[in-house]
């Protein structure tokens, strides 16, 4: 039964690896892979001598690291009220519309985003903005407010899919915790607190680690599709994935995409250790008191 997972990743995940090489060359199409020219880590310095390597990478780990904090608090949080729905109906529902985002592609989740934000015809520049008394918006031009847009959207994405993990893994706490929970008089939340959370956390730990070790990495749809690739907005929405999409588009370069890959791979590898070791260290430390 193995057998065509472990195939799978050989093909998919393993066998590409060789492909690494490509970022050490300057890759020629009629010489192939292993006859182009050598050049060492000349396509690296594409990446870190351009006057845009610190805003994009900025851009990439801030953004990362909010995503990482909110889907600590909110996936969890939902996961813990879908349990308390006592009807199983409802459950369902309720899993089914918070999971439906996403299932949507990027693209319509771009002109979801825009019939909400567009300057003439918008949900919230032409009916929502009017009725608070505020003045209208140009929100594709004004690059201050997209680092809350892509987050929000992000979090619309995300929380549904963290959610039925967590929930799933709440499901499969004993009973037994809470029935004596409720005989020792805890409360609801004292419950979530004492018995939810502290079970909980294994999962949450697997989930995080995951997440630090692709910190250098965009959902590029994100950030390419919801602001539309607008010019105007790159200060904000600008990160090492679209940045590098942007200059293969324009300069044709496969060498210098490869290496932006191998830096990227690499960095989330070793955050991971780092971040498995702390990890660890803190459980050890907190066993022995």
């Amino acid at each position: 039964m193995m057998v065509p997972g472990l195939l799978y990743l050989l093909i998919n995940n393993y066998l590409p690896m060789f492909g690494v090489i490509i970022a050490f060359k300057d890759f020629n199409y009629t010489k192939g892979i292993f006859g182009s020219d050598w050049i060492g880590f000349k396509n690296f310095e594409y990446l870190f001598k351009t006057s845009d390597a610190l805003l994009i990478t900025r851009n990439t780990i801030l953004y990362n690291a909010a995503f990482i904090c909110l889907n600590l608090i909110v996936p969890t949080g939902v996961a813990i009220m879908l349990n308390e729905v006592r009807k199983r109906w409802l459950s369902r529902m309720y899993q089914t519309v918070i999971l439906l985002p996403y299932l949507i592609s990027m693209v319509i989740v771009g002109y979801l985003v825009y019939a909400m934000l567009s300057a003439d015809t918008g949900f919230l520049g032409r009916t929502i903005l009017p009725m608070l008394g505020l003045p209208d918006i140009s929100w594709y031009s004004e690059p201050r407010y997209w680092p809350y847009i892509l987050t929000a959207v992000h979090i619309w994405i995300s929380a549904g899919s963290l959610s039925v993990i967590y929930l799933a893994s709440i499901i499969g706490i004993d009973p037994e915790y809470y029935e004596a929970a409720m005989i020792d008089g805890a409360g609801k939340w004292q419950q979530i607190r004492r018995i939810t959370i502290p079970l909980l956390a294994p999962v949450i730990t697997i989930m995080t680690l995951l997440q630090i070790g692709r910190i250098f990495y965009s959902d590029f749809g994100l950030f390419y599709q919801v602001p539309l690739n607008a010019g105007a907005l790159q200060s904000t929405t600008n990160v090492i994935d679209t940045y590098v999409y942007r200059a293969l588009m324009t300069l044709g370069d496969v060498g210098m995409s490869s290496a932006a890959g191998v830096y990227q791979s690499l960095v989330g590898f070793v955050l991971v250790l780092v971040s498995n070791f702390v990890v660890r260290k803190l459980n050890k430390d907190h066993a022995l008191f």
